[in-house]
């Protein structure tokens, strides 16, 4: 397969960037089927389990994950899902999770490496005016989508 958007695996069928997001999320490599694209989809119309954000929160912004979990979920919704038996995060929450979680994974895939990857999302970036690729990310999925393109741009060598 030679185009452009080809990207390196690590398995059969399975990017860097997958296995990355997978890493994060904390979804155990040797379930079987449950990195599959839709797997993943279930797994967040179900809710992640909350672990899942802490997980997320430590390995992207390692100095500040306290701060970064309440970006993603209210203390007070945190806390009360802590409390529930179940343990789950909301479909929304989820989303916002993995949002991150995919982010995080490509990032590290066109970095190489999660120090890399944490300076890119870290450090303002002008076509973000400014921002922090982070912070857009958080926002919205929109704001994933434009910082998403910025990383396309950078593995295939476009001016990013």
């Amino acid at each position: 397969m030679a185009t452009a958007a080809r990207i390196e695996t690590i398995g059969i069928g399975e990017s860097v960037a997958q296995r990355a997001m997978v890493d994060a999320l904390g979804i155990p490599a040797d379930s079987p089927g449950a990195t599959a694209p839709l797997a993943i989809v279930r797994l967040i119309e179900e809710g992640l389990p909350v672990s899942a954000l802490d997980r997320v929160a430590c390995i992207v912004l390692p100095e500040d994950p306290a701060g970064l979990r309440n970006r993603l979920v209210a203390r007070a919704t945190a806390a009360r899902i802590r409390r529930s038996p179940t343990q789950r995060l909301s479909t929304e929450a989820s989303e916002r999770v993995a949002r991150l979680a995919r982010v995080w994974g490509r990032a590290v895939e066109v970095w190489k490496t999660p120090a890399g990857a944490r300076a890119f999302l870290d450090r303002a970036h002008p076509l973000l005016e400014g921002r922090r690729p982070l912070d857009v990310v958080v926002s919205t999925d929109a704001g994933a989508q434009v910082v998403e393109a910025i990383l396309g741009r950078l593995q295939h060598g476009s001016a990013a």
